[in-house]
């Protein structure tokens, strides 16, 4: 008797009911697929993979040159502080917003701090394991030659006037002279490779682009730099309230680490190319400021001189020349004959014929402060009918122009820079017809203001020089980084990776075989058919040229041999 089952499939239905529509039977259905979830490891993994792998760390460096763009367009505070207070005057609905984001301090802001960690943090992931890969294939034998070398792009054949044991012990010792690394698996085949090098590069770049990075933040993080303008007979001081501008870093400590030494500008000496008719006129020829320094209080003074490209080291600190220009000694007394004001004030040079801007404030002038904007000439044009110019970079015709103000040089109190004038709580003064009133002085003249306001002189001109102090930590580290990073890319460009295997095998004696290159000749005598293939791992032009190379020392040595 049939059991209830099998009556059931007699009939068309399934074990579940189901009747096919032709009558036969339905598969169960199947269970839904689930993916397995990724617990907490393996979302760190799958995280870590994707942060080292060599696609982010480019897009990192990208990035970071984005994140620096800001940097350049902004004024920054750690440079210019003034500047930053400045825009922050001019856009009180924009200027805060950027500050909250730091962008007035983008190379020391959390953000930029970010992606430059992240980047080193992928370049690392990125090496070690490459590190480990590549030693280990270092330390590997070539691979066994493939029988079938002919199926290989690049490949030749030839037959080698001698056994088969010499045309194998001979292609070894050709490939071991070219700085193959050989290895003999058997006694009809030769496996060499070259071009490790070439994977050594890539790390050695990477891993020095790393350390690059290193240093520049070691450098930013303890180093520090200071910039200061002195003019001819003035003595300075290294303390922090001296410099002009100040910029540690964030680890450093100014009252330790800034060390007292003082630098007295005696001479600066510049000369500039006057050849009438060459296009060299006016060109710098020679920037040298003689100084007289010290180390410590009580040292005795050391006379020394600084270049541009020749600086002084004081006590680990380096003394650069960075610029250079004219300092006009302005005196400014009250009616009484009062000196209110009287030293050699530095202006900014504005193009190569030395036209510099400046400003004289005064803020001991009653009733009201006075202030003076300068442009200073050292080779005044005949007219001013292009305004205040100068035709040539040195002290042919010294001349001043100076406008003048009066009012509150300091309106709330804000910080200015004492290069430039600014004129928002001030009124400019003006002459016996009510038009603005201009100065136009000469060494050794003066005017008096109108109104019982004193009187102005220009006595005569000394030259400043800019210098600037700095002390990099790692700066050594960071140069043999920038050098081993030009040596990697240079071998990780120039060699190749290359393997060569070769396959020998007896040929009976007669006429050389077809396709193969007749370079024995036709006798008795045992000879060798010599299969030579290769690979690269990337393009490589130049590999069929090596193979005929091989080729023809081979069958050259041999000969040579024979004779």
């Amino acid at each position: 008797m049939a059991t209830n089952t099998e009556a059931k499939a007699a009939a068309g239905e399934t074990a579940g009911g189901q009747r096919a529509p032709d009558g036969g039977s339905v598969p169960p259905p199947r269970e839904p697929i689930t993916q397995p979830r990724l617990g907490p490891l393996g979302w760190a993994r799958w995280a870590w993979r994707q942060l080292t792998s060599m696609r982010t760390a480019l897009f990192l460096l990208l990035l970071l040159s984005v994140a620096a763009v800001p940097g350049s367009i902004f004024p920054q505070r750690s440079i210019d502080s003034v500047r930053v207070t400045d825009y922050l005057g001019a856009h009180s609905t924009l200027g805060p917003i950027l500050d909250r984001l730091s962008v007035f301090d983008v190379y020391s802001s959390p953000w930029f701090a970010s992606i430059y960690l992240l980047l080193v943090v992928s370049l690392v992931g990125c090496i070690v394991p490459r590190s480990r890969l590549h030693w280990r294939a270092m330390r590997a034998q070539p691979p066994r030659a493939p029988r079938r070398l002919e199926r290989l792009p690049d490949h030749l054949t030839f037959t080698y006037g001698g056994t088969p044991a010499e045309a194998h012990a001979a292609a070894a010792k050709l490939l071991r002279r070219k700085h193959f690394r050989v290895s003999a698996h058997d006694e009809e085949s030769v496996s060499a490779e070259v071009g490790y090098l070439r994977e050594t590069g890539n790390l050695v770049f990477h891993v020095a682009l790393c350390a690059l990075i290193v240093g520049v933040a070691a450098s930013h993080l303890v180093g520090w730099r200071g910039d200061v303008i002195v003019s001819e007979g003035e003595s300075f001081g290294s303390t922090v309230s001296s410099y002009n501008t100040l910029s540690p870093g964030p680890l450093t400590d100014l009252e330790a680490d800034i060390p007292p030494f003082t630098i007295d500008l005696t001479k600066l000496e510049v000369r500039f190319e006057e050849a009438v008719g060459g296009s060299q006129l006016g060109a710098p020829r020679e920037f040298t400021a003689n100084v007289r320094t010290t180390e410590a209080p009580g040292d005795r003074p050391k006379t020394q001189t600084i270049s541009p490209n020749n600086p002084i080291t004081l006590d680990g600190v380096d003394v650069f020349l960075l610029g250079n220009g004219y300092s006009p000694v302005i005196t400014v007394k009250d009616a009484k004959g009062a000196v209110l004001y009287s030293q050699a004030t530095p202006f900014l040079a504005q193009d190569n014929n030395y036209t510099s801007t400046g400003a004289v404030k005064v803020p001991a002038a009653s009733p009201k402060q006075l202030g003076f904007s300068g442009v200073f000439m050292p080779t005044a044009a005949a007219s001013f009918a292009n305004g205040p110019v100068s035709t040539f970079p040195d002290l042919l015709d010294p001349q001043i122009a100076l406008s003048v103000w009066e009012g509150e040089l300091f309106p709330g109190g804000g910080g200015q820079s004492v290069y430039s004038l600014g004129t928002a709580g001030l009124e400019q003064v003006d002459n016996a017809q009510g038009k603005p009133l201009l100065l136009r002085l000469k060494p050794g003249q003066s005017y008096e203001l109108p109104g019982g306001r004193g009187t102005v002189s220009f006595d005569r001109v000394e030259r400043w020089a800019g210098l600037s102090a700095r002390v990099d930590p790692g700066k050594g580290f960071t140069l043999g980084a920038a050098l081993a990073i030009l040596l990697g890319l240079l071998a990780s460009l120039l060699v190749r990776r290359r393997r060569v295997f070769v396959r020998v095998a007896s040929a009976p004696p007669g006429p050389v075989a077809a396709g193969a290159a007749p370079h024995a000749p036709e006798t008795d005598a045992p000879r060798t058919v010599v299969t030579i293939g290769g690979l690269a791992k990337n393009a490589d032009p130049g590999l069929a040229m090596l193979l005929t190379v091989l080729r023809d020392e081979l069958t050259e040595e041999r000969t040579r041999h024979d004779r």
